[in-house]
């Protein structure tokens, strides 16, 4: 795995072309960039005058642009490897001796612009061993060749059971299979999942069902050097672990201005609420908690309405708020509306409740809590917040680059 660059360029591993032969000579070189001076090291173990074990590589030697999505072999074309390294001054690259040491492969990709030496021994029955040393360098790459995965949750954090995971790229993928094939989820206990593309730089993760309580999962982006399309490559590789807490999920019925708080199936409470009033009307479906605020100012400029209008607002100070949509449904302290909470609709699209409920409410809350709004004809949709949950599985799944 590499070491995270300060988005230097770093990453973007390339299989690799050496050409270690005991007979390498001059090599096809051009392939790779040229052998600008570099030479073999040939140390004979033995003067002894019968056949030479000999060796070869898919890198040519003293190649210099070499790219960085080559995994580097090296084969016995006569006799047996006994050691094989590849080195730079970060380290060694790991690799694998097949059984019968005829070849060894790399387990891992390059960095970009980096010289590596390689290292190989070999015998032959009767014959003379060979020490070959040979060195190439990787093609350098810029930022805007590389690109960086960040990961939701983050490492050590509990969530709710509505939490998907979620990779995001600060440059465009356009090769999703190619990413995708190096991205994996793992859970205890284990539970089938899809990746599903929202965008070029953005791919989510989610079971079919929700989480299991108390579930342990890691989240592995193995996309160091992985082609990434367009020329560009992953920069490094990146694993996250989080836990998933209890399963809370709260029913929010616009009908009857009535929210039911579930935790692991059991019923909690039943808070008294008010919702989005005609024109504002709150969206049904499945929603998720993805930020939480004790105090947050609410302005209606952010949602295209002028604060200085008939239907404005701009209140500083609202208490216990938790986002569940993009576009600025919220669930919230609501003191101005407890005369209506419980029997009519007054907000401007969220789900307001006396401060008392929604301290409650926020304080037994996390991100990826799951929201689940009923009795309206405007629907929730997928992108707009984690709305992953308002497709069917079999839907979801077709949006992974390699259902």
């Amino acid at each position: 795995m590499s070491v995270l660059r300060a988005r230097v360029p770093l990453l973007c591993g390339a299989l690799l072309a050496v050409s270690l032969t005991a007979g390498c000579g001059s090599g096809d070189s051009t392939h790779d960039g040229g052998s600008k001076g570099l030479q073999d090291v040939v140390h004979s173990k033995s003067a002894h005058p019968k056949p030479k074990a000999s060796v070869s590589s898919n890198v040519a030697r003293g190649a210099s642009h070499v790219p960085v999505d080559r995994l580097v072999s090296v084969q016995a074309d006569s006799g047996t490897l006994t050691a094989v390294t590849v080195s730079s001054k970060s380290g060694t690259v790991p690799g694998k001796m097949s059984a019968d040491r005829k070849s060894w492969t790399a387990g891992a990709l390059l960095e970009p612009g980096t010289t590596y030496t390689v290292h190989s021994e070999a015998t032959i029955e009767g014959g003379k061993p060979i020490t070959r040393t040979t060195r190439f360098r990787t093609a350098a790459l810029t930022l805007d060749q590389q690109t960086y995965p960040s990961i939701a949750p983050l490492n050590g954090e509990t969530v709710g059971v509505g939490m998907p995971v979620i990779v995001t790229f600060d440059v465009p993928v356009t090769d999703r299979a190619s990413i995708e094939k190096h991205l994996h989820v793992t859970a205890q206990p284990a539970q089938k999942g899809s990746w599903h593309w929202i965008s070029d730089t953005e791919v989510h993760w989610r079971p079919a069902t929700y989480w299991k309580a108390g579930s342990s999962v890691t989240v592995n982006a193995d996309i160091n050097s992985v082609p990434a399309g367009n020329g560009i490559f992953g920069q490094l590789d990146r694993t996250v672990s989080f836990n998933v807490g209890d399963a809370h999920i709260y029913k929010v019925d616009a009908k009857t201005d009535l929210m039911k708080v579930f935790s692991n199936g059991t019923l909690l409470r039943t808070v008294p609420i008010t919702t989005g009033k005609p024109g504002f009307t709150t969206r049904s479906g499945v929603k998720v908690i993805v930020e939480k605020y004790p105090h947050k100012r609410m302005n209606s400029e952010t949602i295209g309405i002028d604060p200085n209008g008939p239907e404005g607002y701009n209140i500083g100070n609202v208490q216990w708020a938790m986002r569940v949509t993009y576009s600025g449904e919220f669930l919230h302290a609501a003191p101005w509306s407890v005369a209506s909470q419980g029997h009519e609709n007054v907000s401007h699209g969220c789900t307001g409740m006396s401060t008392e409920n929604a301290d409650w409410l926020y304080h037994m809350s996390r991100r990826g809590d799951v929201v689940v709004t009923t009795g309206t004809d405007k629907q929730m949709t997928l992108t707009n917040g984690y709305g992953d949950w308002n497709e069917s599985f079999a839907q979801y799944r077709l949006g992974s680059a390699l259902h």
